[in-house]
């Protein structure tokens, strides 16, 4: 009877993520064109914290009930997942354009951070004062993020907003927040919900919880990414589908694992900074090729699947001992 319950609860909750996805981009687009804010900085910041919260809830409560390994497993987990797996499907369907702001700043800003990441996991603690900094660094990147938005457009910028088939109204903004706010509301709840039975059936394999956090969970929390991204793809919006991966990874560390880490310190293991350091050399691999012609093109994406896999065959590998890094 529970493995029948957890199997209508899975199917359940794709369906409600889906549509609160599709919901959270068309809002998202309104208000960027009622704003006239390109779609760049609404993927980076409204877009980018909608579908970080499972990250968000899963890692706070683990924080808070001593689970540190499921508190990083899945912040990094879910960030090579958003890259090789969200960027790498979506290139693999049709090629993704890096608008010129994305590249010169803002892919470069994760770098720094997954990077910084690794030097705070390196000797197996992440204190309260790390995790202090993490968060006011977030809120730094977002009042950046406004200040840029407010100084315009560049000419040469490809996240331009195209004209709106119907006027955006001041009533109907209103209206979206409130529509961003009730899908927000239902990708937490339907992730939370995938993670729940994911978890159950994992759990049913025996396996540990960094493993589950690097895959049943970082899968689980990432839904909203992949299929938020696949959307936005889907109607055009290149600059919300890649720039919600950026603000995605970045609100992961900053903000997740900062606010985990303030609430409660945690305690790291040898797996973790392996799995960090992994993490930023996906993130340099994947900067490279949108480097590359200002895009990332269907060979790149194929490629990044690839790695994905093979992560996902060590993380198996180094579980069951058959090898040790």
């Amino acid at each position: 009877m529970e493995i029948l319950f957890n199997l209508f609860l899975l199917v359940f909750c794709f369906a409600v993520l889906i549509k609160g996805a599709d919901f959270l981009v068309d809002a998202a687009s309104y208000i960027a064109a009622f704003l006239g804010v390109p779609s760049l900085i609404i993927g980076l910041t409204i877009v980018a914290f909608g579908t970080s919260c499972p990250e968000a809830g899963v890692s706070v409560v683990s924080s808070i009930a001593g689970n540190n390994s499921l508190s990083i497993s899945n912040v990094v987990g879910s960030n090579v997942f958003n890259l090789l797996v969200v960027v790498g499907l979506s290139a693999v369907i049709g090629t993704i354009a890096a608008p010129k702001d994305l590249l010169k700043l803002d892919f470069p800003i994760c770098l720094f951070f997954s990077g910084l990441l690794v030097v705070s996991c390196w000797d197996l603690k992440f204190t309260r004062l790390e995790g202090i900094i993490y968060v006011a660094c977030i809120v730094l990147y977002c009042a950046f993020l406004v200040i840029r938005s407010r100084k315009g457009r560049t000419a040469d910028n490809d996240d331009e907003i195209a004209e709106p088939s119907k006027p955006r109204t001041g009533k109907g903004a209103l209206l979206r927040v409130f529509v961003i706010i009730a899908a927000i509301a239902a990708i937490y709840l339907s992730s939370r919900g995938i993670v729940y039975s994911c978890t159950f059936f994992a759990k049913l394999f025996g396996i540990s919880d960094t493993v589950i956090g690097l895959t049943i969970v970082a899968l689980g929390t990432s839904l909203p990414e992949l299929v938020t991204s696949l959307v936005a793809y889907k109607k055009g919006e290149n600059s919300i589908a890649l720039g919600n991966i950026i603000g995605s990874n970045i609100f992961n560390i900053l903000f997740v694992l900062g606010l985990a880490g303030t609430i409660s310190p945690l305690d790291l293991v040898h797996e973790n900074v392996t799995d960090a350091i992994i993490c930023l050399g996906v993130t340099v691999m994947s900067f490279v090729f949108a480097l590359t012609g200002k895009k990332v093109n269907r060979p790149e994406g194929a490629v990044m699947l690839f790695v994905y896999a093979a992560y996902m065959v060590f993380v198996f590998l180094r579980e069951f001992n058959i090898i040790a890094i």
